[in-house]
């Protein structure tokens, strides 16, 4: 994970005069804080770093040579890449060229949560893992995307009151970049069975969301509900969305009502009865007691903190 992550917490000077590494635990500090961290990397040659799943999305502007282990196949990049990495895939980097330079911009999925609903960043890869990573950047592009970067940094710097609102907006339009340089065929051709499932596991999850009125509710509420939709076991639904996540089926639904309900919470006037109907709970303290279990906090206590 060198490269990708020590080049989160450092910035090069004017004159690129390199600095020291972070220590790893400084890195968890600031996401655990904020969960955004935008920068200028400037990486020397390295081996490959550890292949495993993030806890975290990221961005990278990448010029030099360098190659993306990404699940089970090898990505190399030559040249001026774009590339947008999430948390369900497992990935490791190694640097070919001596140096590797550009931006890299790290966030944690609360961050992003209040534009997760969009369109256009479930159809990207930070969030589709069938979806391809890199793209090939030609000298147009690459100034766009310096750009976007450089402006980034620059109110990243400031103490606008609205910082993190702007900073998803730059993560959009990044994300708008990428989705207009796909093919028309853009998606990887599926390695396995486990990943196609998983991806429309992925899919099917994200389209019950989100919950804009009282008249709706989940329909898929567990694991059984969404093997029965893909016509396949629940067993398999399961093994597959381990393999490729490294999480259950149920952590995943989990998440996602979670982060529901704390939207519903947070920007609708609705009844936690009410919310705990449209999430597909039979009596509301059953929702209380999951959404406790899973945040520590019950849910008339989230929305008045």
């Amino acid at each position: 994970m060198l490269f990708f992550i020590v080049c989160f917490l450092y910035f090069y000077t004017p004159m690129e005069v390199p600095v020291e590494y972070p220590d790893l635990t400084l890195i968890n500090a600031i996401l655990n804080l904020r969960g955004f961290k935008v920068s200028r990397n400037r990486v020397p040659q390295s081996g490959p770093t550890a292949f495993g799943r993030r806890h975290y999305y990221l961005i990278v502007l990448s010029i030099g040579e360098s190659r993306v282990h990404y699940d089970d196949r090898t990505i190399h990049l030559d040249g001026v890449y774009l590339l947008l990495l999430n948390s369900k895939v497992p990935y490791s980097t190694e640097i070919v060229s001596e140096k590797q330079s550009g931006y890299s911009c790290v966030f944690t999925e609360s961050f992003v949560l209040p534009i997760m609903r969009l369109e256009s960043l479930q159809q990207s890869p930070l969030f589709n893992v069938g979806a391809m990573p890199a793209f090939k950047l030609d000298a147009q592009q690459q100034s766009r995307i310096t750009n976007i970067f450089d402006t980034m940094i620059e109110h990243e710097a400031t103490d606008y009151l609205y910082k993190d609102d702007l900073m998803r907006n730059y993560i959009q339009l990044i994300v708008h970049e990428a989705l207009q340089m796909r093919p028309t065929d853009h998606f990887m051709q599926y390695n396995n069975a486990s990943l196609r499932i998983t991806t429309h596991f992925m899919e099917m999850l994200e389209r019950q969301f989100p919950l804009e009125n009282l008249n709706e509710a989940l329909l898929l509420k567990n694991a059984q509900d969404y093997a029965t939709h893909l016509s396949i076991h629940v067993n398999t639904l399961n093994r597959a969305v381990k393999e490729i996540t490294g999480k259950s089926t149920t952590a995943h639904i989990t998440e996602r009502i979670i982060a529901e309900a704390k939207s519903l919470l947070q920007y609708t006037d609705w009844s936690v009865s009410d919310i705990a109907y449209a999430l597909g709970f039979e009596y509301p303290n059953y929702f209380s007691s999951f959404f406790k279990k899973a945040t520590g906090n019950t849910p008339k206590f989230y929305r008045t903190r």
